[in-house]
């Protein structure tokens, strides 16, 4: 399933998580095994159902706005028998972690992966629904390479990278959190919340 999920991806330009890091996703949900998941970033369901597959009695929170990508995202959790361990929300991700905030949700772990221009305004909050020892990890921090690479950056990306480095600098600084950057692919960081 995931293999057929990942070929689609590949043929419709769906920017999924890539093979080494799904690997350590994997291998993080399988070690930690978190009860409860928050995923920020559905697009077709293959990363939250690589995170229910290491942790078959986990339960995914995921959230999507757009709207192609959250119906196949759905046929695509029914397809894989993981629906009832899968509450997917087909809204703006700031809305919902507000929501979750005001309702005082709690999560073992935490996979961001959505708009990397965002990760930074979302962090403060996302801290907030972590439980203590819980993870934060979060994919493609470099950004095809651009968050690293010196000198001007193109004018489309500017915005984009600033945020990223400010998400990357902010981890670096923050007490509460025990964080360790990976060069995997386009860069993963995982959060520890001490």
């Amino acid at each position: 399933m995931l293999e057929r999920l990942r070929e689609y991806a590949k043929a419709n330009n769906v920017p999924i998580i890539r093979e080494e890091s799904g690997r350590l996703l994997y291998n993080e949900c399988e070690t930690r095994k978190p009860k409860k998941i928050l995923e920020i970033g559905t697009a077709i369901g293959y990363s939250g159902i690589l995170m229910l597959n290491a942790v078959p009695d986990g339960f995914l929170t995921t959230i999507e706005k757009d709207e192609n990508m959250f119906s196949l995202a759905m046929q695509n959790f029914k397809s894989a028998g993981v629906e009832n361990r899968v509450r997917l929300i087909h809204q703006d991700a700031d809305k919902v972690i507000d929501a979750l905030v005001d309702s005082r949700e709690k999560y073992d772990f935490i996979f961001l992966d959505g708009a990397k221009g965002q990760y930074i305004k979302y962090l403060p909050r996302l801290k907030t629904l972590l439980n203590k020892g819980g993870i934060l990890f979060a994919d493609d921090i470099y950004y095809h390479g651009l968050v690293k690479q010196e000198g001007v950056i193109p004018h489309k990306n500017r915005t984009m990278v600033n945020n990223l480095r400010q998400f990357i600098l902010a981890l670096e600084q923050d007490n509460e959190l025990d964080t360790k950057f990976l060069e995997i692919e386009d860069g993963i960081s995982i959060s520890e919340l001490k």
